[in-house]
This record gives structure tokens, C-alpha cells and sequence, in this order.
């Protein structure tokens, strides 16, 4: 399935390497990943989340908070995989894995592929997918703008609060198959956005240059939640772009917040490759 970075030629898996044609040659590191980023413009140690970062995710997500979001991705690419023999899924920014091994789970017969230009991201993503028991799922270090799979091979691609590429996900995907882009909708969090800015606004919608793609559905999933602790704040204001934004003095009124009730609001979009 994967292709090499450098010349483009189909990687085959040997032992625990993968191997082009032209001998590039990648190893498949300890917990489970392939780093098929080049160092081409980029520095591949520092790219993406931290462990802290990726920690904060972890613990927040494992409350169950966004699990309406998972249990909504999971039905949809259920239903969209169905009748496809051995169908063909890729995460694009899969972060520690969350949604990607959920996917894994639900849909056992699909191969799952979660690339994310962090290393420490796709190493957690690979110990959560064992510890689940998911053999279905497979994950590389590699960036949405350059994929290391060849044309055509994909029947969904899924961008979780993620960076959206039209030519690669065109390239990738079959034609018909399904780019599921998922955003925040305008009240996400604002109970969070409440408490540390003095005028809270509320989100944008994002706007996507796909000219590749048709809008074929889409659906908001909204609901409210509440912070049950400091640090499941805390966890959560860490994975959020609020966290770069944010003053120290606005920040430190996540101290004593919980109990912190809040609004969650994901759009989820459905594109059709034509």
C-alpha cells in the first residue's frame, strides 16, 4: 500500500523494513510505526505534537467526551464501506489514533491507514491500536500533502480537525470514493472560550478548495458536556489552537473551573471524488 517518499516506487514489507525497488529502505520502529517522512524543508524530530501534547489528547479523549463524534464517523464509514471487499481508509492528521482505531474496531474488515506528521503521535496511535487489538490498522509518520500511497488505492480518506489537500486527496482516492471532513461548528467549546476570554466569539465556518470533490451530505453532531475535573479542562484546553492564543493570566482561570459545563459541535461533510 505504501509508497516510497523519495522515488515514488512501491514499498514492500520484509521483516520489519520496508524496501523500494531503488533500495530506499524503511524501518519499522519498535512500537509499530514507519517514518516516511523525508527531511526535505522539515526538521521530522520536532514536527507535530509533543508527548505532552499527545498525553493531554489521550486523557481527554479517553473520558468518552467525543464519543458521539466517534460512534457518528464509525456508522458513517460503516454504512459508505459496505459491500466493498477489503476497503481501504485512510486517517489524514490521525493525531494519537483515536478515531482511527475506532474505525479499525468497527470495521474490521477494512485496512486502516493512519499517517500523521508526527512521529511521537503515530507511535501512540500504534500502541493504542495493539493494546485494542486491531491488526487492521497500520500507521506512518507522513504528511496529508505529500501521501505515501499510490493513485487510486483509497476508498475513504477521514481529516479529523485536520488539514484538508485537494490534489492528494484526489490522487489517492478512487474515483467515487469518499473524502469525511470533519469541523467544529460555530458554539464548539464556547462554554470553554467563556471562561478564559472576556469576549468568547464563536467559530467560523471553514471553507475548503475542492474542486475535485461534490458535497454529497453532511451533518452537525451538538451536544453539551461537562468538565468533571481541573485536569480534564486543563487536558482539553491543551489540544485545542487556544492553547498557542492564550495568555498566562487568561489560562490560569482553568484553575478550580470544574465542575465546567461546555458545548461540543462537529460538522461532519461527506465528499464524493468525481
Amino acid at each position: 500500500m505504501y509508497i516510497c517518499p523519495i522515488c515514488k516506487k512501491k514499498l514492500k514489507l520484509s521483516e520489519k523494513s520496508y524496501r523500494c525497488q531503488n533500495r530506499h529502505c524503511f524501518d519499522v520502529a519498535a512500537k509499530g510505526y514507519v517514518n516516511l517522512l523525508t527531511t526535505k524543508g522539515r526538521d521530522p524530530s520536532k514536527a507535530g505534537d509533543d508527548k505532552q501534547m499527545l498525553r493531554s489528547r489521550t486523557d481527554f479523549l479517553d473520558t468518552g467526551a467525543y464519543q458521539p463524534l466517534a460512534d457518528t464517523l464509525c456508522k458513517v464509514i460503516g454504512e459508505l464501506t459496505d459491500g466493498i471487499k477489503r476497503p481501504v481508509m485512510i486517517d489524514c492528521g490521525c493525531g494519537e489514533g483515536y478515531y482511527t482505531v475506532a474505525a479499525a474496531a468497527a470495521v474490521k474488515e477494512a485496512e486502516v491507514y493512519g499517517i500523521d506528521i508526527s512521529k511521537n503521535g503515530t507511535a501512540h496511535a500504534a500502541s493504542r491500536a495493539r493494546a485494542a487489538g486491531c491488526q487492521n490498522a497500520h500507521f506512518a509518520a507522513a504528511s496529508a500533502f505529500s501521501l505515501p500511497f499510490r493513485e487510486g488505492s483509497a476508498d475513504i480518506i477521514l481529516s479529523v480537525f485536520a488539514p484538508v489537500t485537494n490534489d492528494e486527496y484526489a490522487r489517492v482516492l478512487k474515483k467515487g470514493g469518499r473524502l469525511i471532513v470533519v469541523s467544529p461548528t460555530e458554539r464548539h467549546l464556547f462554554g470553554l472560550k467563556a471562561l478564559i476570554y472576556d469576549e468568547p466569539y464563536e467559530n467560523k465556518p471553514n471553507r475548503y478548495s475542492l474542486r475535485s470533490f461534490k458535497l454529497a451530505n453532511e451533518q452537525r453532531v451538538e451536544y453539551t458536556f461537562t468538565l468533571e475535573s481541573d485536569k480534564q479542562a486543563k487536558d482539553l484546553f491543551a489540544m485545542t489552537p487556544y492553547c498557542y492564543k492564550t495568555s498566562p493570566e487568561a489560562a490560569a482561570r482553568l484553575d478550580g473551573c470544574a465542575p465546567l459545563e461546555t458545548e461540543a459541535g462537529f460538522l461532519v461533510q461527506e465528499y464524493i471524488r468525481e
